[in-house]
């Protein structure tokens, strides 16, 4: 579980954060109803914040290992980090319900940016993949969410996915 209440690429770890519904991650510089995004508030900054909390499985940051990467919970800037959960394979408006009370929608792909080859060079080339099925680029840097229902979460917390009813949409970047 990780916060920061000023923007920085990597957010520091914390024993659990609170999610508010409709705004994000408590005392995280992104949270808000409209963008937080550093970049995008200067030229759109009334739009709805779709990216109040961000997730990454943990997964990831295996296949970085084998690769050279030494890349930990909230390195990449993410809240979350999941274990056995799909992130990339869900679609958008999925439901994840987090510990006892928290739940979040999945609103899209994280769209990784080049901070990422400061914090460790040539890790932006991992981050993006060719998906032959879709004839298009794939992010692999974690998805995206809004809060739904206020809660508590905390590391090991259960994750418990609802999908939504079809027709499903893919996962786009946001």
């Amino acid at each position: 579980m990780s916060r920061n209440a000023s923007y920085a690429f990597s957010k520091p770890n914390h024993a659990s954060i609170t999610l508010l519904a409709g705004l994000g991650v408590e005392g995280d510089v992104h949270a808000g109803e409209t963008i937080r995004h550093q970049f995008r508030m200067t030229y759109e900054p009334e739009l709805p914040n779709l990216r109040q909390v961000h997730l990454i499985h943990e997964e990831l940051f295996d296949d970085l290992a084998l690769k050279g990467f030494e890349v930990s919970a909230g390195l990449l800037g993410e809240n979350i980090t999941t274990r056995g959960v799909d992130l990339l394979g869900l679609p958008t408006g999925s439901l994840l319900r987090l510990g006892a009370d928290a739940v979040v929608e999945v609103t899209g792909l994280r769209t990784p940016c080049s901070k990422i080859n400061d914090f460790r060079a040539g890790l932006l080339d991992e981050m993006i993949a060719w998906d032959p099925l879709a004839d298009a680029y794939t992010f692999k840097c974690g998805v995206m969410a809004v809060v739904r229902r206020t809660g508590t979460v905390r590391p090991d917390d259960p994750v418990a996915v609802e999908l939504p009813a079809l027709p499903q949409r893919p996962l786009e970047r946001v």
